[in-house]
């Protein structure tokens, strides 16, 4: 679709609406998640979030597969892709325990500069001189913000760019997959997060939560569930140039939610390295729109 052929404002203004509520109940999964691995194993966090997400996802997902009766889209790339979601999954519910919301955020915001990098070495894509430059204007951000975490341990961190980096192989994936219905796509995700949390259930335990704790795992599951069905209508009702930026919006609710609920606040080193890396992911999609 051309840059300018768009749907209505009125249509594109509902998809900015959708993208920020989407985004809003992500960071809630966020918060949730780091509130959660503060006292419950990473494998029951993600064994209880998949449950929950498939009771939602089950009804719409029987309803394609019978339509698809059954057949995967190039089912060994769907198997890659569901273990990498998964991976990611772990490593972000692991390293927000161990590590300020907004500092977590910031290393997955360069999963879309990961992108554009990967996609040149992986996919033989054209990275022109420009974009290679933002690539590595990207990066520097990320130098930059790991630069800021040498004064504390540094493991979380490279959890955290680690789990970046598998959303980023998870994202090239997930392009090569566009005939493959979304419900169906988040379902086998989901599916691939329960089959990893029973795995690490051995190394973690079992903690049996209270009705309250329980409710919130519970909700976990389901605001990640509504937050990538906020995601694809948003995409239907706008281009993707109108509102995919908006989900930097993530660093303004990790920020806020980081210091309202545990008191963090990012310092300037994690500030400026944030910076470079949505001003490069930004710019990253302008020329990707322009081309």
């Amino acid at each position: 679709m051309p840059f300018d052929s768009g749907p209505a404002p009125r249509g594109q203004a509902a998809g900015i609406l959708l993208m920020l509520a989407a985004v809003l109940l992500f960071s809630l999964n966020d918060v949730l998640g780091k509130w959660l691995v503060a006292s419950y194993a990473v494998g029951q966090v993600l064994v209880l979030r998949s449950l929950a997400a498939l009771a939602a996802l089950s009804p719409l997902a029987w309803r394609r597969l019978r339509a698809a009766r059954f057949r995967a889209e190039r089912p060994g790339l769907q198997a890659l892709r569901v273990a990498l979601g998964a991976g990611e999954a772990s490593c972000f519910y692991w390293s927000v325990g161990h590590m300020p919301l907004a500092d977590a955020m910031t290393y997955w915001m360069a999963a879309p500069v990961m992108v554009a990098g990967l996609s040149a070495l992986l996919l033989g894509e054209r990275v022109d001189a420009r974009r290679g430059a933002l690539v590595l204007l990207g990066f520097a951000g990320v130098a930059i913000a790991l630069g800021a975490d040498f004064t504390g341990p540094l493991l979380p961190s490279l959890v955290a760019l680690g789990g970046a980096l598998l959303y980023a192989l998870f994202l090239l994936c997930s392009r090569q997959l566009r005939a493959t219905p979304d419900v169906l796509l988040a379902t086998f995700q989901m599916l691939g997060g329960l089959a990893l949390g029973l795995a690490l259930l051995g190394a973690g335990g079992w903690r049996t939560p209270d009705a309250t704790d329980l409710a919130l795992l519970l909700l976990l599951g389901l605001a990640a569930t509504l937050g990538h069905v906020g995601v694809t209508r948003a995409l239907k009702l706008a281009p993707a140039s109108v509102v995919v930026p908006y989900q930097y919006s993530f660093l303004l609710w990790a920020a806020l939610f980081g210091w309202l609920v545990w008191g963090d606040l990012p310092g300037l080193e994690m500030l400026a390295g944030a910076a470079l890396i949505v001003g490069a992911g930004l710019l990253l999609y302008r020329e990707q729109w322009r081309g």
